[in-house]
């Protein structure tokens, strides 16, 4: 067989990403704080961009108009709540809507050990009244070295109890605990052990209390001490935490020889004290959610959705600044210019096609969530990236990265556009699919309002949800107790008929 060269010419299809559609790609994905950095590191790299920061008016949308003629507002022809659901007219702050009573005792407590999540107090001072009240807080608030510092020189006179101490000081975590031994820092400073220990008890009782704890029983013990409230009963507590963490409340009034109604005083007064007592001299400044979409009722019925202005950064192309330089510039000069205007060109685009894209997802989301919005979150629809996806002519990927790191606020509160995606639970004969997140919520309502002497077993919730309408398993209920932090019937039972003794 004789070996020739020879040419081919064949035709294929394959997709190019090239760099500015992996740009386009990353832009879609970015949060409004992300965003808005990237977009001033363009403004600093290319000479040709400018900040374009109009007010921009409102245009509303004519009911029933299907095009989309506007990246500012859209009105969605919907109706609104019955005039007995919750008032829509709350405002953007507010917490997201729960449509049953408040929790329980037990099933606040999610036996998960101590936590500093919400079941502790957070032990600092409430904030002033007034526009500047945060601000000045932030501005004028100590650190927690300075605060200690100041006690240091107040408390200890010695120049080797000072040095001590300060090396002390070093150790502590972001918590307020010690992230060392005593006996470590003798062997690195050359005292005696007894010398540390000694400047440790008179920096454990500085301000505030539970700082330079070695454990968060020690940490619990200093407070209580601070508050004269260390007394035997409340010692034997501290020495048994893993016990209030099992939820064994019989074994704890055992072993601090109390009665159940002491023992649920003694378990309010653990509560109200704080794991970690540095944290309230936290004073770097907290990023405050800034909403992509913005929705309210609108007057005429149905909503209206929009952008928020302040979240889409705006630039211009200077042409006349283009022009001017490659008239008088070499080849170097233009080819530098030419890129930058086509770069400059691209973010422009690229800015309004997301911004555009991020208002259809958005309506799209409001449009099919509706009777969330109007009633609660019991009537929260299971909705997958398809059906947005589908709805609006786009692809499910486009789709996931519109709503990643996106918020909509809304008159119920503010929201991930990402929660309203949940799976569906299956419903009886000839009704509709429930919401996950809703029948969770609906589980949730039915433990909380739960007798003390008729505790609900998963198998009678399920029959309770399939009176409802709502078709689902046992196994399925316990996962979605499990995922709620609520203990079992049996276990939820015995707490309740200990401290009913």
């Amino acid at each position: 067989m004789v070996m020739s060269p020879r040419l081919d010419l064949r035709q294929s299809q394959s997709l190019v990403m090239t760099p500015q559609l992996q740009q386009a790609i990353k832009l879609l994905q970015l949060s409004n704080l992300d965003l808005a950095a990237y977009v001033e590191q363009e403004l600093e790299r290319n000479p040709l961009l400018e900040r374009d920061d109009p007010p921009v008016a409102p245009q509303v949308i004519e009911r029933g108009e299907e095009r989309l003629d506007s990246i500012d507002t859209r009105v969605l022809d919907v109706p609104q709540g019955a005039p007995d659901e919750a008032p829509l007219d709350q405002d953007f702050n507010t917490a997201r809507d729960e449509d049953g009573p408040a929790p329980s005792w037990e099933a606040a407590d999610d036996g998960a050990g101590f936590d500093a999540g919400s079941t502790w107090g957070s032990g600092g001072a409430p904030l002033g009244d007034g526009e500047d009240s945060l601000e000045r807080l932030l501005a004028d608030a100590p650190s927690l070295r300075d605060h200690i510092e100041a006690q240091i020189a107040v408390d200890l006179s010695g120049l080797q109890d000072r040095l001590i101490a300060q090396h002390l000081l070093g150790l502590l975590d972001d918590a307020g605990y010690l992230a060392g031994s005593c006996a470590e820092v003798a062997e690195m400073l050359g005292c005696p052990e007894a010398e540390v220990e000694r400047v440790l008890g008179r920096l454990q009782a500085m301000d505030p209390p539970g700082l330079f704890a070695r454990s968060l029983r020690e940490c619990l013990a200093l407070q209580l001490a601070d508050r004269n409230r260390l007394d035997p009963a409340m010692q034997a507590l501290l020495d048994h935490l893993e016990l209030l963490a099992k939820r064994d409340l019989a074994g704890l009034r055992a072993v601090c020889g109390v009665d159940a109604e002491d023992l649920v005083e003694m378990i309010a007064e653990i509560r109200a004290l704080d794991p970690k007592p540095a944290l309230r001299f936290d004073s770097s400044p907290v990023q405050t959610v800034v909403p992509d979409v913005l929705m309210r009722p609108d007057p005429t019925g149905g909503w209206l959705v929009e952008l928020n202005a302040e979240t889409l950064p705006r630039v211009l192309v200077n042409n006349r600044y283009h022009a001017r330089l490659a008239r008088g510039g070499g080849r170097e000069v233009k080819t530098f210019l030419a890129e930058n205007l086509a770069s400059a060109n691209w973010l422009a685009k690229a800015l309004d096609q997301r911004a555009n894209t991020i208002l259809k997802v958005a309506v799209e989301i409001v449009r099919q969530q509706d009777a969330f919005f109007a009633h609660g979150i019991r009537s929260l629809k299971p909705l997958i990236l398809r059906d947005i996806a589908e709805a609006i002519d786009m692809h499910e990927s486009t789709v996931s990265r519109v709503t990643s790191n996106k918020t909509l606020a809304s008159p119920r509160g503010i929201f991930e556009l990402k929660y309203f995606f949940t799976q569906a639970v299956g419903a009886g004969a000839g009704g509709e699919a429930h919401s996950a997140e809703a029948v969770r919520h609906r589980i949730k309502t039915l433990i909380d309002t739960e007798a003390p002497n008729a505790v609900l077993s998963d198998d009678r919730i399920v029959e309770i949800l399939k009176g409802e309408g709502i078709d689902i398993a046992r196994r399925t209920i316990a996962k979605y107790r499990e995922s709620l932090r609520i203990p079992s019937s049996v276990q939820r039972r015995r707490e309740k008929m200990a401290l009913s003794f």
